[in-house]
């Protein structure tokens, strides 16, 4: 009887990719593989494949966008303004009538700000910067398409230190015109700029100022307008989280321990919606890859959940049948351990989540000591970014 042939079965792999960037069906480009359901890391083509005509396009594209972000945002400032006015002439009234004072302003920004915490813009200092403006400017129809048509910190400047109303009308359009940030049209004030090239407006036509130019700049930073709008918080969140992905991919490739960077804000694609990793390393001693999501608020149970999804697209799409499983480090402003370990209990992929104030979860495998930074190396990087917030 001829010998049974013995079959080995090998241990599943994952498919090789055939290069370090793979096409997908439409022919668009993606890091590793691409998943028949439509999961995958595009990558933008290089830019020899483009048509020459791109480069212009893409000149005007930006352009258009830069033009309706500032149109928008000045809208708003308007909006503002005119709020800013209509409660200054309500507060003339009332002292006309009735004989308010500093302490009724005292009592009224407190209960403005009660109602409405996350607003900077009532301050006693602010209603009586409100009060003088609908003081100097009593013609509604003026107010909305001059003095409301720049920032509110351009507009007390002017109140300050330009006492003539025709040249704080001049002064407006030129801020408009050539885009003066508020340090600029201080300098312009200070250089009598009026007097010397100083001409009565008849006619104003509001225009939008260069949408390079400082006050563009300025404005899209202003902290009141975001207060005004409701955006202010997640905007500074943010802008946190923003600076402390510079501060921690800096720090990563400066341990030397071999961590190699392959990008930030990382896009993922599905086909139903996109996301963003917002660092993704490679460590050639773990032969692995690293993924780093930073979060500028207390951990929730769901960044636990979007970091193991963000882990399984690694392993699925981009890890190398050779590679070990994608290690995951998450890292808040602060968390309670207790709920941490109750969101990472059955979790079975390596993910890690520190606190900038607290001590690293013990979740990442014994193996990976000395090859990831330690709490404290974490911690002491972390630190100094608490007292810049």
């Amino acid at each position: 009887m001829a010998a049974r042939k013995k079959t080995v079965q090998g241990p599943k792999t994952l498919p090789q990719p055939v290069s370090e960037t793979g096409a997908t069906p439409s022919g668009r480009v993606s890091r590793g593989r691409t998943h028949p359901r439509g999961a995958s890391f595009p990558v933008a083509p290089p830019g020899s494949e483009l048509p020459r005509s791109y480069a212009k396009t893409l000149r005007k594209i930006k352009q258009r966008i830069q033009e309706e972000r500032l149109r928008v945002v000045l809208a708003a400032n308007t909006a503002m303004v005119l709020l800013y006015w209509d409660i200054g002439r309500m507060i003339l009234d009332r002292q006309e009538r009735e004989g308010w004072g500093a302490k009724i302003i005292d009592r009224l920004a407190a209960d403005v700000r009660g109602a409405f915490p996350d607003m900077r813009g009532f301050s006693p200092r602010n209603l009586k910067y409100m009060r003088a403006f609908a003081a100097e400017w009593t013609n509604p129809v003026f107010v909305q398409q001059i003095a409301a048509q720049i920032p509110w910190f351009h507009n007390c400047l002017l109140l300050d230190r330009v006492p003539d109303p025709t040249a704080r009308t001049w002064y407006i359009r030129q801020v408009m015109k050539h885009g003066w940030s508020r340090n600029i049209l201080a300098l312009q004030i200070d250089s009598r700029a009026y007097q010397r090239h100083g001409k009565a407006i008849t006619n104003f036509k509001a225009t939008l100022p260069p949408a390079d130019s400082d006050l563009a700049a300025q404005v899209f930073k202003d902290p009141y307008l975001f207060d005004f709008l409701g955006t202010a918080d997640p905007r500074r969140e943010r802008e946190v989280e923003q600076a402390l992905v510079d501060h921690i991919q800096r720090f990563l490739l400066e341990l030397g321990s071999g961590f190699s960077f392959v990008g930030r804000q990382v896009h993922l694609e599905f086909a139903s919606r996109d996301y963003y990793l917002d660092l993704l390393f490679y460590h050639l001693k773990l032969r692995c890859y690293v993924v780093i999501e930073l979060k500028a608020m207390s951990f929730e149970p769901g960044f636990a959940g979007q970091m193991n999804m963000y882990l399984s697209a690694v392993d699925d799409l981009l890890r190398h049948v050779d590679d070990k499983p994608t290690i995951g480090l998450l890292l808040c402003r602060t968390k309670d351990r207790f709920i941490v370990e109750y969101a990472l209990r059955d979790v079975r992929k390596p993910i890690g989540v520190a606190g900038w104030e607290t001590t690293l979860v013990e979740k990442l495998p014994e193996d990976l000591k000395g090859n990831l930074p330690t709490v404290e190396e974490i911690e002491a990087e972390l630190a100094p970014k608490r007292g810049r917030r």
